[in-house]
């Protein structure tokens, strides 16, 4: 059984969409041990509640030091005995104690192709103000492995979504997470809990089963 954190700045979509295909068996031998948000009132903390998962409000402003928080992050990790880290859009930069704990053990979920539309800066819907601004006629979503840069390391998976003519940045967000982000967010999740992924020299591969 893979246990897993997921951690959460907003509403939760995207952790009901694991909540969703966890108990639909699209997400195979898995359990949420824990919901995590810097964000006192996310609603994602009262979805959690919802489906009787532990929920907890930590915020890196109640810490002097940033790498203080994440050895505070993982040591909440480690008693609940997390396998994997799961950032369903988490606005906080995670700090380098947090990414040396659990090295390849954290994914994100990002609302573009990277490597564009990615970086500081360019979260929510800031992404698609940029896709649109650039004209791009395709965009889509990014899981991928975190380590000390922001939205870099090794991808996992990449599904893309059409631009359409009209679109808006919060029609496009909209199409960007039914089409991409809550799809391919838990299949990741599946995909490493049937330990169907390896990371070599810094490039993730998915092997057969």
């Amino acid at each position: 059984m893979q246990n897993i954190a997921v951690c959460v700045s907003g509403g939760g979509t995207n952790l009901q969409a694991i909540i969703d295909a966890i108990e639909d068996g699209t997400i195979r031998d898995t359990k949420i041990a824990l919901v995590v948000s810097n964000k006192k009132d996310a609603y994602a903390l009262e979805r959690a509640r919802k489906a009787g998962i532990e929920a907890k409000y930590i915020s890196p402003k109640d810490y002097e030091d940033l790498d203080d928080f994440g050895w505070e992050m993982s040591q909440i990790f480690f008693e609940h005995k997390v396998d994997l880290v799961v950032l369903a859009g988490y606005l906080v930069i995670i700090p380098y104690s947090l990414v040396m704990n659990y090295a390849d053990k954290i994914i994100n979920i990002h609302p573009s192709l990277i490597p564009a539309h990615c970086g500081k800066g360019y979260y929510g819907l800031k992404v698609h103000e940029s896709v649109l601004a650039a004209g791009n006629k395709v965009t889509g979503a990014t899981v991928h492995f975190v380590d000390e840069d922001a939205d870099h390391g090794p991808i996992l998976l990449q599904k893309a979504v059409e631009v359409q003519e009209g679109d808006t940045p919060e029609i496009l967000q909209k199409r960007v997470m039914e089409q991409a982000e809550w799809k391919i967010l838990p299949q990741a999740i599946d995909l490493i809990g049937q330990g169907r992924v390896t990371i070599t020299d810094g490039i993730a591969h998915i092997t057969e089963k």
